[in-house]
This record gives structure tokens, C-alpha cells and sequence, in this order.
């Protein structure tokens, strides 16, 4: 599956006042700042729209009304192609003349849309974001683009090089690789999880470990050409055996105000570290993907992100 990160750097033209987490903010900004952009008939509904099945917008904001392949039956919503990464720190008034930096992902056919995404950033940079001071938002310049630390796009010249993405493989054997038998997850953003219908806040290895899979699955089969050939029963059997050896995971509850919904609405995830101990070798290249791909809910504005750290221990 094709995978491109993408750094946009840029500079504040004025005051911005911003929540404490960023990124519903400016997944509503960018959704309407590309609908802009590309929509021919902005006060149409996507799935009555003669152009939904062609249109970038439908195709990342309206996947789950508009398919891509409308011959093909999905059994659920399918994923939306990027993930918008904020800034994490927990301030909230930026100063004009600040910089102003965030990052996206995306994946599959998706990176060969990167001009119109580029485009929409500069016109949410135009229009602004965050709350209106002085009857304006923060309004911002994007200055350039980065990827894998080349500069592919910038300001003043107005030009885009080709997209630098990288075709990854899930590694699925498990043979010859180091053993690790201690691993560490710290989680950056909330971690947002249900099992069994209901959003937990323990977390047991084998429901992270659905939770990869699942996330794993979903994208590789709409944007990476199928599944991946994964032993799935097998490795939740075996998930079941890893022990719990100290977690300071708590529950932390954000607000996000829905546009579409015109409604604030309470949303939660787990925050904190949590360490596991157990024959984890054969879910490192599940968690090392995951990383990259983030997991769990709202992942599309960033939830989900996690680092992890491995150690060799000794066993109970």
C-alpha cells in the first residue's frame, strides 16, 4: 500500500485561538477548504451529485455515501484515505508570525491527489481557523511541503514535485527476528476503542491487537489491493496469553463541536503508557505498521498515535 507523510510547514498571519486538541478543528477546516476547491456544485448533497464517484472531495470526505467502486459491495463504511496530524502541544493562543506546522498522511491512490490537498490547505490558510477574533480566523501562509526531508513544494515558486511515497509490505513472517518479550506503548493522542459495542477503558493485549488487525485489514483492502495474508485467529489466540506488567492508561475526555451536526459533542479515549510482557515478537511488524497507520476511532484527525518502546525481560 502506498503510504505518504507529508509536512506542511507555515506561518501565522494573525492571533489564532485553537483547542487544546487540533485535530476535528482542522479536519472541518480542511474538509471545507477542498470542498472548495474541487466541488462544481457546492450545494449539493455528494451521493446526488453526477460527479461523486470522480470527485476527490466524495472520495475523502463522503466515503461512506459515495463508494469508489460503486460494482463493489462493502460490508461497512469504508476508511477514509488520510490522517491529519496537529500540532501536539497543549497551547492554544499562537501569535501572528509563529510558525505553524502539522502533517498528513495518506494512503493508496490518494498521494496522487497531493495538488488538491496542497491547494486546500492554502485556501483554509486563507480563510483561517480556530475561533474568530476580531470577526477573523487565524489566518496562515504555507510556506512549503516536506517529505521524507525533501522540500517538494514551496510558496514562492508555486511548484509541485512529484509526491515522494513509499510502497509498504506487512511483514508477515516471524522467522529469524529478534525476540522481544517486553513492549511499552505510549499513547500521544486518545486512543478511542470499542469491544463488544462499548468503548473500554482497560486494555488487554488481544483487544489492541483486534484493534491493529482490524485497522490493518480495512485499509490495505480498500487502498492497498487486498488483506494481507495474516494468521488473524492465530494471533488473537495467542494475544491472549500477554500479560499486563504496569499501565497508567486513564480515560480522557475532550469536546469537539460538529459542524455538520451543529452540536458539541463529548468524545474520550485513552490516554497514558501501558507495558507488556509475553513472546511479542510475532506482533511487531502489526505494531510498527500501526504506528504509522494510527488505530481506533477518529483516526482521520489524528487519534490514535502511539509510540512504542521494546525490551528483552524475563518471563513469569
Amino acid at each position: 500500500m502506498l503510504i505518504g507523510r507529508y509536512e506542511f510547514n507555515c506561518t501565522l498571519q494573525s492571533d489564532a485561538f485553537l483547542p487544546v486538541y487540533k485535530g476535528s478543528t482542522f479536519r472541518g477546516a480542511f474538509g471545507v477548504a477542498l470542498k472548495r476547491a474541487v466541488c462544481s456544485g457546492i450545494h449539493k448533497e455528494c451521493v446526488s451529485c453526477l460527479l461523486h464517484s470522480r470527485c476527490i472531495y466524495a472520495q475523502t470526505f463522503e466515503a461512506g455515501s459515495c463508494s469508489l467502486n460503486l460494482s463493489q459491495k462493502i460490508k461497512a463504511s469504508p476508511p477514509v484515505p488520510y490522517v491529519i496530524e496537529p500540532p501536539l502541544e497543549p497551547r492554544t493562543h499562537y501569535s501572528a508570525g509563529n510558525p505553524f506546522n502539522f502533517s498528513l498522511i495518506l494512503f493508496g491512490e490518494a498521494n496522487h491527489a497531493l495538488p488538491y490537498f496542497v491547494y486546500a490547505f492554502e485556501i483554509m490558510g486563507e480563510s483561517g481557523v480556530g475561533k474568530k477574533l476580531k470577526e477573523h480566523r487565524g489566518r496562515f501562509v504555507l510556506d512549503n511541503v516536506m517529505c521524507d526531508g525533501e522540500k517538494i513544494y514551496d510558496f514562492d515558486s508555486k511548484k509541485l514535485t512529484s509526491s515522494i511515497n513509499k510502497d509498504f509490505q506487512l511483514e508477515t513472517s516471524a522467522k529469524n527476528s529478534t525476540p522481544y518479550s517486553e513492549l511499552k506503548i505510549n499513547f500521544l493522542t486518545p486512543l478511542r476503542l470499542k469491544h463488544r459495542n462499548e468503548f473500554s477503558s482497560k486494555l488487554p493485549f488481544h483487544i489492541l491487537v483486534r484493534a491493529m488487525l482490524r485497522r490493518i485489514s480495512n485499509l490495505f483492502e480498500h487502498f492497498g489491493g487486498g488483506e494481507p495474508e495474516l494468521d488473524y485467529r492465530g494471533l488473537i489466540a495467542q494475544a491472549e496469553l500477554i500479560l499486563i506488567k504496569s499501565s497508567n492508561l486513564h480515560w480522557h475526555d475532550w469536546e469537539r463541536y460538529s459542524n455538520r451536526q451543529d452540536i458539541a459533542m463529548l468524545m474520550g479515549g485513552l490516554m497514558g503508557s501501558i507495558t507488556y510482557i509475553g513472546d511479542l515478537s510475532p506482533y511487531m511488524p502489526i505494531i510498527h505498521m500501526s504506528k504509522i497507520l494510527h488505530i481506533g476511532k477518529q483516526t482521520s484527525f489524528g487519534l490514535g498515535l502511539f509510540e512504542y518502546e521494546t525490551a528483552s525481560a524475563e518471563l513469569p
